[in-house]
């Protein structure tokens, strides 16, 4: 059998093994393994196996993961979701389907700490959810609103997918997060429209609420303040070039930290269980990231990825429909599979063709530009029947609510995203604006 059958014979391999729920990073360490052995022999991998896992872990930018994870842990364990919410439901709550936006908004901050789709998902369907229920919402509309609320998360930073996706393609940390503020921020703006549509249509969904009391916003803002400033000096910090994202890290980890035992959110428990769950998080990152890293030298010896772009350049198609084509597949794939293993599965192979397209961007504004598509195209499969891990989430919390009637709630929204995203493919400048104005 000749390399590239050999690659496409283990590639297939691969998506069987997820698909019969095998742990993502064990199928590509044993798949890769395999084939690796099978083109090179057992002691160049053994020899190869001797040094890949020490310089990837202790590469300093893999670091942030960690960091960023603590961080999130943190702010969960302190209350912060149900503060901001609490805020923002006494600035808009009054207004018609002000709840949901309310539910975003504060989805928005708390994923400026968090960095986790579901992590978000998770803790406002623990936080919002009864609120949301107790003043009438529609009980489909409002747990749509909290799993597409956790899809903001992977563009705006720190997102630990996006960091993912840069240590994958070896893409620079801090012009990723650059580029996916403009799109995450549109994702904010086209959800907000959508509620607003959805509810004017059908009043039913959410019915008005009383104003809140006077002072009530100004006496919760006091207590989400400090946060609210974490977030700038990290973002802020990464943006103006003060601080690397891995230092962003550090400062936020700690700030973060010192807040939530100056205000008594964190105690002794509360801080053992965020070291906890971050070590559990970060060593199943780091495993697939392992196994990611054999697959992907497997697959670069028998010529798959190489042989790929070479086809499909040869085949004369417009450079954007090659896009829209790999796109379309990942949503397809986004539907049956989670978004760390399709995208550590797909790289190795699409990756390279993209970058071989002539697309009239420079090869760094191509990474940078497929990767926020990309991050856009897994929120979608996040919420997408018929898996939408944030919708199973939410139901998980909501186990009176049928999962259908979820799956009718986001897609007003799922909708939205594919606007936003063909917006995104057509003009790859907005997704760049703020790369090339900060360079």
């Amino acid at each position: 059998m000749s390399g590239v059958g050999l690659g496409l014979l283990g590639f297939t391999a691969m998506l069987l093994l997820v698909a019969l729920r095998a742990p993502v990073g064990l199928s590509m360490f044993v798949v890769g393994a395999l084939g690796y052995v099978h083109l090179s022999g057992l002691s160049p991998f053994l020899a190869t196996m001797k040094t890949t896992p020490y310089f990837q872990f202790a590469n300093y930018t893999i670091s942030v993961v960690p960091l960023f994870i603590l961080m999130g842990a943190f702010a969960e364990r302190s209350g912060l979701a149900t503060d901001l919410f609490s805020a923002a439901r006494a600035l808009v709550g009054h207004l018609r389907g002000g709840l949901a936006m309310a539910v975003l908004g504060a989805c928005t901050i708390f994923g400026a700490i968090c960095g986790s789709s579901v992590a978000t998902t998770a803790t406002f369907g623990r936080a919002a959810l009864p609120e949301l229920r107790r003043y009438g919402y529609d009980p489909g509309f409002a747990t749509g609103t909290i799993a597409i609320g956790g899809v903001v998360d992977l563009l705006i930073p720190p997102s630990i997918i996006l960091v993912v996706y840069a240590i994958a393609t070896e893409q620079n940390i801090a012009k990723l997060f650059q580029a996916a503020l403009i799109p995450g921020l549109m994702a904010v703006a086209f959800y907000a429209i959508v509620i607003a549509i959805v509810v004017r249509r059908d009043p039913t969904l959410a019915p008005v609420q009383p104003r809140a009391a006077r002072g009530e916003f100004a006496r919760l803002l006091l207590r989400v303040w400090p946060f609210l400033v974490t977030i700038i000096v990290v973002i802020g910090g990464i943006y103006g070039g003060i601080f690397t994202p891995t230092e962003a890290a550090a400062v936020g980890t700690v700030a973060m930290l010192l807040v939530g035992l100056l205000q008594r959110s964190l105690g002794l428990t509360q801080i053992r269980e965020s070291l906890v769950q971050t070590a559990e998080t970060s060593g199943m990152i780091f495993v697939i990231l392992l196994g990611s890293e054999v697959f992907n030298s497997f697959l670069a010896l028998s010529g798959l990825p190489a042989q790929g772009a070479e086809l499909v350049t040869s085949l004369g198609l417009p450079p954007y429909a090659v896009v829209a084509c790999l796109l379309a597949f990942y949503v397809l794939l986004g539907a049956v599979m989670d978004e760390l293993a399709m995208i550590l599965l797909t790289l190795p192979v699409f990756f390279p063709i993209v970058s071989a397209l002539d697309l009239g961007l420079t090869p760094d504004e191509v990474g940078l530009w497929f990767g926020i598509l990309v991050l856009v195209v897994v929120g979608i499969g996040l919420t997408a029947p018929p898996i939408g891990l944030n919708v199973f989430v939410v139901s998980a919390i909501a186990k009176d609510v049928p999962i259908s009637a979820t799956y009718r709630g986001v897609l007003p929204f799922i909708a939205a995203d594919l606007v936003r995203l063909a917006l995104l493919v057509l003009f790859p400048g907005v997704t760049l604006f703020l790369v090339r104005l900060l360079a």
